[in-house]
């Protein structure tokens, strides 16, 4: 399985973005499917997840609702949508996919088989 982040860039502080992730080797409908991010010196935090089903979505609460995962199956490609985005917002995002019958929180960056190579996001203020 391979992953393929993009559409990081520089955006301007409430302004809008989305970002992909190209999955390739397996279907998304058979991956759960996570975003994560690490900004400059700090540790990797998660984003959002979509199970492999797509019924269940998870978002980090500081996310206070301005973004969005989902994914399209035709396309085998996941986005993330990010509003009312904030200097905060800016980290390298990456995304990951785990296979179905991994146990553990969607949350937990640890329970994911593959990694993308990220996608660098600069919120300037």
């Amino acid at each position: 399985v391979q992953l393929q982040a993009s559409g990081g860039g520089l955006v301007q502080a409430g302004g809008s973005l989305r970002l992909l992730c190209a999955v390739s080797g397996r279907t998304v409908s058979r991956l759960t499917m996570g975003w994560f991010r690490q900004a400059p010196g700090q540790e990797r935090d998660f984003v959002a997840a979509i199970a492999w089903t797509g019924g269940s979505l998870d978002y980090a609460d500081f996310l206070k609702g301005r973004f969005a995962i989902s994914r399209d199956i035709a396309k085998n490609t996941v986005y993330l949508q990010m509003n009312s985005m904030e200097a905060e917002d800016t980290a390298v995002y990456f995304c990951a996919a785990r296979e179905t019958g991994r146990l553990g929180s969607r949350s937990n960056g640890m329970s994911y088989d593959y990694w993308g190579q990220g996608t660098e996001l600069t919120v300037s203020s």
